[in-house]
């Protein structure tokens, strides 16, 4: 015997359903709002000067081997901001180890055993292996299934991974600032000559060596040198314009790459003053001045940000159309390293001499001030 079903009765008592469920949401949000202060955001106050509360998490992982689900977690902020420091550092260190968090990272992927690991870490043998493997099996952070057999994560520490990770992201450009505040307490390594005597033009002339790159390249003919009334100068000129978008693998656009990552210069020339151990590249001209804004002209669109001491004040963002192309950098030396103002005669003669040894290049230079 067939049985008819009847799809407009269905419908209307999942409709039911929802309508109830939605409801039910509501109320919740509802008693929510009623009984929670509205969220904080950095904007509004720092984390220290906020009361310290209590954090809720929970988490779901899926992959193709295993999932595994935490139920919700409760932990005091202050009890977290009392953990054991040495213990704490201990754990950090271990974890903080290249090939340690590249076993990790690789695992969580997909259970491998140890020739797979060798030969995805480029290692020469197991040996090389084994004493990270015993390290990371003995903290609990792997398992293997059996002797020979593949390591995994085991499922109780596959989130705080995942969430140390995550948060790892969020702090992967504090990396960049300490270097930055390192240049500044190491200001005689890049300026070289002695204290209270360094000269704000090394800042100005390294700007210019990447113009002078571009030039070279064949894409840039104009650069523009402007000093300021407030003390600050600007280098701008017709070139490609720092790229903007991010590279593979990274969230950082290239332009902040360019102007805070001291490991590597992508894009950036190096311009070594008299007597420097290091040579001053563009990340230690931001971290030298008290502000710094960059102007961008490519793909169609004006991009802006700006910095202070380095560390980025804002976004990249998207300021106006245009069809020319071009990069454009305001900057102020720091007073409190540099006690000289910029010569507008200097720069002049200086602008005069680098015009001779590249005649193919205009070079402008004035003052918007009576300076």
């Amino acid at each position: 015997m067939t049985t008819t079903r009847d799809y407009g009765n269905e419908l209307d008592a999942l409709q039911t359903q929802m309508n109830q469920l939605g409801q039910l949401v509501q109320q919740l949000l509802k008693r929510d709002a009623q009984e929670s202060p509205p969220p904080m955001t950095h904007t509004q106050e720092t984390f220290a000067s906020a009361e310290l509360g209590r954090l809720f998490y929970s988490g779901q992982y899926r992959g193709e081997n295993a999932s595994y689900r935490w139920e919700l977690q409760d932990k005091q902020v202050s009890q977290l901001l009392q953990l054991d420091g040495d213990k704490s550092a201990k754990v950090l260190v271990a974890l903080a180890h290249k090939q340690r968090l590249d076993i990790l990272r690789l695992v969580l992927q997909e259970p491998l055993n140890g020739p797979e690991l060798v030969e995805r870490l480029n290692m020469g043998t197991t040996g090389q292996l084994y004493h990270h493997m015993k390290a990371l099996v003995g903290a609990d952070l792997l398992v293997q299934e059996e002797r020979g057999g593949t390591y995994a994560i085991p499922g109780h520490r596959v989130l705080p991974l995942l969430l140390l990770l995550a948060a790892t992201s969020d702090l992967m450009d504090t990396t960049d600032y300490i270097a930055m505040t390192e240049v500044r307490t190491n200001a005689p390594a890049y300026l070289g000559g002695a204290d209270d005597v360094y000269n704000p033009h090394l800042l100005l002339w390294a700007v210019v060596e990447n113009s002078l790159l571009e030039h070279q390249h064949g894409t840039c003919t104009e650069t523009s040198l402007i000093l300021h009334e407030d003390g600050s100068i600007t280098v701008s000129d017709n070139g490609r314009g720092i790229p903007v978008d991010a590279l593979p693998g990274v969230e950082l656009p290239r332009v902040q790459s360019v102007l805070t990552d001291m490991s590597h210069l992508r894009g950036s020339a190096q311009f070594f003053a008299p007597g420097s151990e290091k040579g001053i590249s563009m990340p230690v001209v931001n971290a030298l001045s008290s502000k710094l804004a960059v102007t961008i002209k490519r793909d169609g669109c004006i991009f802006q940000q700006h910095y202070k001491h380095g560390i980025p004040q804002s976004v990249v963002q998207t300021v106006g159309v245009t069809k020319e192309t071009g990069t454009s950098v305001t900057f102020l030396p720091d007073r409190d390293i540099f006690h000289q103002p910029f010569d507008f005669s200097l720069i002049q003669k200086e602008s005069d001499e680098l015009a001779l040894n590249y005649p193919n290049l205009t070079i402008r230079v004035w003052s918007d001030s009576s300076v």
